[in-house]
């Protein structure tokens, strides 16, 4: 018995040191997986970064695009960087042109003591004609969108806080010319919002001028008209041998500052803009080039209201806004200068500056107002269509009509243009079309967009035509007729595009 006794104490012993051994040699149990978890607090899309109370939602969109009197993204044939275009011959111009576009967004939110803070940045990739061959592997890199918002403020690449409305994206697909709209590239800013309660909303903006600066022209520098491919303003000119830059606005030294006021409601919304911009010229031309002084320093200003309301059940939407700007024109229109022709001997053209003089004269500023409305009706949750327009002018007082008439036509007329040619810079033009859209799935937009587009010339009538790149001179004489006249053009583009989570 005491023998039995001792062998099974012996054995449970070793059996006890064999476990213990096996247990030292079995690994740690491992920490549970952390999944990654929806995040609802800023609606759909957002999901928390592991480890964090960050929420993140990653975005973006694949387009491809074919125009027809057209390009580089939508922009009219013969309205500024489509304006060599817009002389029609068949080696300057494309019939059809192509964007093949890919974004990525990434929208990051955390919620702290001062509210919401949000850091959001959009970037991509694109092939764009008649910018880019299509041909290879060449790809444009842009970004639009690289903001902070923190405590009321947003700093970085925005839309500019003094859009209030307008029928660009929402309504339709070609570039709306009729607006001086940011949406589509951002502006740099320094904003602040205030939020009063019921909707009611209130900021303060300083922006970077260059995005609306349309220049501040010294006529006596040259001629304010020139038909070339590269800019409406003869620069590089030379007067009794010495260089000649125009326009002659400084540099940054004063922002935009803009101011807005915004409310919104379950009918929708409505808001009013005004903005402060700097024209002020750098120095007056003089024949050696030398510091001669500078005119006295002015600021153009601009106005805006809008609205956009709810009708209906299904989704309909109808918008407008209206714009007055002196000293401003980019805050209504985001077109430079115009160039169309109809055939070899008529053309239509037109320029726009913030503001100009001569000599040692004081700087006569530009008026330009517009107005744009929209109105989109959805079909079905498949079908939508939309019917859009705007209408701009551009008109120069009679002090800067008559600096301007007494200029040399540089680059426009022959230097013997006919008696009878009607001398007046100012000019309108108007865009309307429609766009209808059917996405087949949700997120994936497929849709055609046709607009004609208007231009009432700055200047009309029997003219001498300098030759032009691949188009030749017109000489108006008894066997030929040559004159400057409004112009119209037709444009369309067909879309698809996918979205993931905009």
């Amino acid at each position: 018995m005491k023998m039995v006794k001792s062998l099974l104490l012996g054995s449970a012993a070793g059996l006890a040191a064999v476990t213990g051994a096996q247990a030292a040699d079995m690994p740690v149990k491992a920490r549970p997986v952390e999944y990654v978890r929806i995040c609802s607090l800023y609606g759909e899309g957002f999901f928390y970064i592991p480890g964090t109370d960050t929420c993140i939602k990653l975005g973006g969109y694949v387009r491809v695009q074919a125009e027809m009197g057209a390009g580089a993204g939508g922009i009219v044939v013969g309205s500024f960087q489509m304006g060599p275009q817009g002389r029609f011959t068949r080696d300057l111009t494309n019939d059809v042109n192509y964007r093949v576009r890919g974004v990525l967004s990434y929208d990051v939110r955390q919620q702290t003591e001062y509210g919401t803070l949000r850091t959001y940045f959009r970037a991509g990739w694109e092939n764009t004609t008649p910018g880019a061959t299509g041909g290879g592997t060449t790809a444009t890199a842009f970004w639009d969108r690289a903001f902070i918002q923190f405590a009321g403020f947003t700093v970085g690449r925005a839309q500019s806080f003094f859009d209030v409305w307008t029928h660009g994206g929402a309504y339709n697909y070609l570039n709306v010319r009729t607006a001086g709209d940011t949406g589509a590239s951002g502006q740099n800013l320094w904003a602040y919002t205030a939020q009063f309660g019921n909707g009611l909303s209130g900021s303060v903006s300083l922006e970077d001028p260059a995005t609306r600066r349309f220049g501040t022209f010294d006529t006596s520098c040259g001629a304010f008209t020139a038909l070339n491919a590269a800019s409406p303003l003869d620069n590089g000119l030379t007067i009794n041998g010495a260089p000649c830059a125009a326009p002659t606005a400084f540099g940054f030294r004063v922002p935009d500052i803009i101011g807005n006021l915004r409310v919104d409601q379950a009918w929708g919304w409505a808001g009013v803009s005004v903005a402060l911009h700097d024209v002020s010229g750098a120095y007056w031309f003089t024949p050696n080039n030398v510091n001669n002084g500078h005119p006295a320093d002015k600021y153009g200003w601009a106005v805006a209201v809008g609205a956009q309301f709810n009708v209906g059940t299904m989704g309909d939407t109808i918008g407008f806004q209206a714009t007055y700007t002196e000293g401003a024109v980019g805050f209504a229109t985001n077109s430079v200068w115009w160039q169309l022709y109809k055939n070899s001997n008529q053309v239509g053209v037109a320029w726009a500056v913030d503001a100009l003089f001569t000599g040692i004269g004081e700087i006569e500023l530009t008026r330009a107002w517009n107005i744009n409305a929209a109105y989109q009706h959805f079909w079905s949750n498949k079908w939508r269509t939309s019917w859009y327009g705007g209408y701009v002018v551009v008109d120069y007082n009679q002090r800067a009509t008559n600096i301007i008439c007494t200029q040399p036509f540089g680059g426009l007329l022959a230097a013997a243009q006919p008696a009878n040619f009607n001398c007046n810079p100012d000019f309108s033009f108007f865009q309307v079309g429609s766009r209808t859209q059917w996405n087949p799935v949700p997120q994936l937009d497929i849709g055609l967009d046709v607009m004609y587009t208007k231009l009432n010339t700055a200047f009309k009538g029997p003219a001498n035509i300098v030759a032009n790149g691949s188009r030749p001179a017109c000489t108006n004489n008894a066997v030929q007729s040559c004159t400057i006249d409004d112009q119209g053009v037709w444009s369309a583009m067909f879309r698809w595009q996918r979205n993931f989570f905009p």
